[in-house]
């Protein structure tokens, strides 16, 4: 479904004082005991602070994250790492190497065999259609063998977790929910709270003790998921606006608050590949309804544009990435949006770019 040019903002009127729990503490700790952890830089973006109108623009730039090339590592590790500690509390841990299914478009399933093999298990990748041959070959070298079906990325999650149902030896790691299956994507969320923590500590040791706006890209919600978490379990949960990048071709979240509860919506290509989603997850929808304060959908060719500002500021990313700022132009011309989002002249705005240029390879063939 291609969202129309007259419905591509969303004002999402929130509560401005709901509140909900905290991540574990312990997921930071994890991710600092893995060997090649580092925090991912965070950089400052002055000539597009100029362009938006506001003071200062930061771009947390995921592109090399555990020795891969978007931020998917966070959930997948951390997931991993919870899943094989049930399996060991329920006496299972000495039954041998676990296959750790998943169906992805790209990102995910290689951060899932990455950390499977390195962890000394399997994994086993299902794809859609549209995903580039070189995505799949990146999977395929960590070990993972990758099938591919026709369709949405929503059949492919179904595949997926029809495999995984019929091998008593593997373990489905999805990063969206649905009804009955809600405690792995819960896991692989809190992975993602690590990027928030990192955040947290680079803005304060630049001067800001708070963003006034981050912007998140959303496929089925889980980052904006985690994002959510984060800002709005703190004493102060109406200080950062919060803003869903989506493909116009591919906004279920932006739907999904139109209408008030959560929808799917058909799906076309996109460079945004790892957008491409048309479900909202399950565990995801309620945070994204109450915690949300808009979304914004845009073009292949908007995000394109936005890419090319990004590398001019030092920053390679793919087209996920480029969705942050892509949103951020088209939500901040709009002058109701800046009012609704309480972005003026001395805001501090963050862009989330989730990926980079090696992420996904059949964005950056069609890059400006």
């Amino acid at each position: 479904m291609t969202v129309t040019a007259a419905h591509r903002w969303f004002a999402n009127r929130r509560h401005p004082w709901w509140r909900c729990p905290p991540v574990p503490s312990d997921v930071l700790v994890f991710h600092r005991s893995l060997a090649g952890y580092v925090p991912t830089r965070l950089v400052e973006l002055p000539a597009i602070a100029a362009e938006l109108g506001v003071a200062r623009v930061f771009a947390k730039d995921e592109s090399s994250r555990l020795g891969l090339p978007a931020f998917k590592a966070l959930g997948a590790s951390w997931a991993i790492h919870r899943a094989l500690e049930e399996r060991a509390i329920a006496g299972q841990a000495a039954d041998g190497p676990v296959t750790f299914v998943t169906a992805t478009d790209g990102n995910h399933g290689r951060a899932v065999a990455r950390m499977s093999r390195l962890l000394g298990h399997r994994a086993r990748i299902t794809v859609p259609d549209g995903v580039h041959p070189a995505a799949i070959a990146a999977i395929r070298a960590e070990g993972a063998p990758v099938t591919s079906v026709g369709g949405s990325y929503d059949d492919a999650v179904a595949a997926a977790a029809r495999g995984a149902a019929a091998d008593p030896r593997a373990v489905l790691l999805q990063d969206t929910a649905w009804p009955g299956y809600e405690t792995v994507p819960a896991w692989i969320v809190e992975g993602y709270a690590t990027l928030f923590a990192e955040l947290d500590q680079q803005l304060l040791a630049g001067g800001v003790d708070a963003p006034d706006l981050v912007v998140v890209p959303v496929g089925v919600g889980s980052l904006a998921q985690a994002a959510v978490a984060h800002y709005r379990s703190r004493s102060d949960p109406a200080r950062t606006a919060l803003l869903a990048a989506e493909p116009v071709t591919a906004a279920c979240v932006l739907a999904s608050l139109r209408a008030g509860y959560a929808v799917t919506v058909p799906t076309q290509v996109t460079i945004m590949a790892g957008l491409n989603c048309g479900t909202p997850s399950s565990l995801a929808w309620p945070y994204l309804r109450d915690g949300l304060d808009g979304a914004a959908a845009v073009t292949d060719v908007e995000a394109g544009a936005a890419g090319a500002a990004l590398r001019a500021g030092g920053i390679d990313a793919g087209p996920c990435g480029w969705a942050s700022l892509a949103a951020a132009r088209g939500a901040l011309a709009k002058q109701r949006a800046r009012h609704h989002l309480a972005v003026g002249p001395a805001s501090t705005v963050v862009l989330i770019v989730t990926e980079g240029a090696a992420a996904n390879p059949a964005g950056t063939d069609q890059r400006p």
